[in-house]
């Protein structure tokens, strides 16, 4: 099952339970994948976004509500920094299991061995590397900086 099924699916399962707060933010969820359909039908292509561009859509949907909790809270808006953490945890539920610290520094060893990276030139091959097996389950703006020193080491 796609990720655009199973998003339907607890959308409907949403509706049948009357689950206001997670039946919006699925809502939301699909609005996004469908404005990134348009957009991949502009440019020719028929078939609409995959699960990888489902799996990005999902990551930056999140990223952009942690940062919303970060600002809501330093403003002393508890209560929309709860609602933000609500949408948070059923955007979730589609993103595979983040890596954990180790896991990350084997993923990044695996990418610059199999790209052969040996400076700060072959950045550009380990990231799209790691961007194609690890999406969704590595924060890569945390990583960049990470493999950045392990090529600088290497050099």
């Amino acid at each position: 099952m796609t990720l655009r099924d199973r998003v339907n699916t607890a959308m409907k399962q949403a509706m049948r339970d009357k689950d206001a707060g997670r039946l919006a933010t699925l809502r939301l969820i699909n609005a996004a994948i469908k404005d990134q359909d348009i957009a991949a039908r502009g440019s020719g292509s028929d078939d609409g976004v995959g699960d990888a561009e489902v799996l990005a859509i999902l990551g930056k949907m999140t990223k952009q509500r942690q940062e919303s909790v970060r600002a809501y809270e330093e403003g002393g808006r508890i209560d929309l920094a709860e609602r933000e953490r609500a949408e948070v945890a059923v955007i979730d539920e589609f993103l595979p299991r983040q890596l954990n610290e180790d896991e990350v520094s084997d993923a990044v060893d695996k990418a610059i061995s199999e790209t052969g990276a040996t400076s700060i030139r072959d950045m550009g091959k380990v990231m799209g590397l790691l961007k194609q097996n690890y999406t969704g389950q590595i924060d890569f703006g945390a990583v960049g900086p990470r493999v950045k020193d392990r090529l600088c080491q290497g050099a």
